[in-house]
């Protein structure tokens, strides 16, 4: 923990229409961090209201998109050395969160991807769906790249400076399999940490609706044969996300 405090680490926690888990979210939130950033991607609730009266600095970005939202996260988090990030449903354990920083914070790697098939998951917060999902693109990530992930789970933690060099442009659903296809491509160190996932308050925006599953699911493998089929090296680190 010592360790921990000795670094600036600041969360991102992307929302749209969370008022009713944002609150116990942010309560829950491990006291080394330096600052929660809450990015309210287009929510018409109390969700940037109960943010704010948590002492979290909410953002705006109002064009809907994870990648999106992550990305407006990034800009306002800067500078850190750390960033982490989870979701606002609650189903991420915010006391998980020291082990996903943990091997960011002693140098031993570059990105953690918390994973929750190696951890514990509640019985019904993933579904079908999303299992063959996570199966099928980690699979062919270590089949492009050899580098083993079972999980392209959401609660993660990367250096500001790796993330510099992934220069990172999804807007939507494929922001998270594209942090881990690239970091793959540049040999990045990444490793998966077990973590708990409770189901979430509220309805998912993607699993939640049939629409929703069949966009996540074609974006997801769009971005993993994208990132297999450019040719040449990753554009250079940009400035700005």
């Amino acid at each position: 923990m010592t360790s921990l405090r000795r670094l600036t680490i600041k969360a991102v926690i992307p929302a749209r229409n969370e008022e009713r888990a944002i609150g116990a979210v942010l309560q829950q939130a491990p006291s080394f961090l330096a600052e929660i950033i809450v990015v309210d991607n287009g929510s018409n609730d109390r969700t940037a209201e109960i943010a704010r009266a948590h002492g979290a600095r909410v953002v705006t970005e109002p064009r809907a998109g994870y990648g999106r939202a992550c990305k407006a996260g990034i800009v306002a988090a800067l500078p850190a050395d750390i960033i982490l990030f989870m979701d606002a449903d609650g189903a991420d354990d915010p006391a998980d969160a020291e082990a996903i920083i943990a091997p960011v914070a002693a140098g031993e790697a570059d990105l953690v991807i918390g994973s929750r098939m190696i951890g514990r998951a509640e019985q019904g917060a993933l579904t079908p769906v999303q299992r063959f999902g996570n199966r099928l693109a980690t699979q062919l990530i270590n089949g492009f790249w050899g580098v083993r992930f079972t999980d392209l789970g959401p609660f993660r933690a990367i250096s500001a400076d790796a993330l510099a060099r992934l220069s990172m442009d999804d807007d939507a659903f494929g922001w998270t399999v594209e942090m881990q296809a690239r970091a793959a491509k540049l040999g990045l160190r990444a490793r998966e940490a077990p973590v708990r996932y409770r189901r979430r308050v509220g309805k998912s925006k993607i699993s939640g609706t049939i629409r929703g599953v069949v966009m996540a699911g074609a974006t997801i493998l769009y971005v993993v044969f994208r990132e297999r089929l450019r040719d040449g090296p990753l554009l250079r680190p940009r400035r700005h996300f």
